[in-house]
């Protein structure tokens, strides 16, 4: 991977867990502190404010462990089992933050405050949060597959270093 991708990547990186972390700590406490909502509103403000952060804090693991599968690939290390860790939380923060939002469109779908098809439109997000797990997932398999034929392959330059 070339330098410049990789630092763009990183700025990008920087950039929504800077944002990620701005919409935890300002937006959600100007939403925890408005008193002027409705009682309809007021209802669904505790698990929104909750649901919002735990969904967030996914997306922040997520991109950390991306962040660490990065310096794995500068440095030319991420065909091997270490990896394996940083995929595996990936996977599982994807799959927290599609249970969580399908928790939200749950919490949300009782009552008047939300029209049902946002409802529907938080569920089929939580469809597509899925789905990227479910990618990451086989991409997990492919890099299970690439550390095999890296290990063979050392294997087989090893013999033939012996034998010349």
């Amino acid at each position: 991977m070339r330098k410049l991708t990789v630092l763009a990547l990183r700025a990008v990186i920087c950039l929504i867990f800077a944002g990620s972390v701005f919409i935890q700590v300002v937006m959600l406490s100007l939403m925890t502190l408005d008193v002027t909502a409705e009682p309809d509103v007021a209802l669904i403000r505790t698990p929104l404010v909750v649901l919002t952060v735990l969904g967030i804090f996914a997306l922040q693991v997520a991109v950390v462990c991306v962040w660490g599968l990065l310096t794995m690939v500068r440095r030319g290390t991420v065909f091997s089992t270490d990896a394996f860790g940083l995929v595996n939380i990936v996977t599982g923060a994807f799959a927290a933050a599609s249970l969580l939002t399908f928790g939200l469109g749950v919490a949300l779908a009782p009552g008047e405050a939300v029209p049902p098809g946002v409802v529907l439109l938080i569920g089929g997000v939580a469809m597509m949060i899925a789905a990227v797990a479910l990618i990451v997932l086989v991409l997990r398999a492919l890099l299970a597959q690439a550390v095999q034929t890296d290990a063979a392959a050392r294997q087989m330059r090893t013999e033939l270093d012996e034998v010349i």
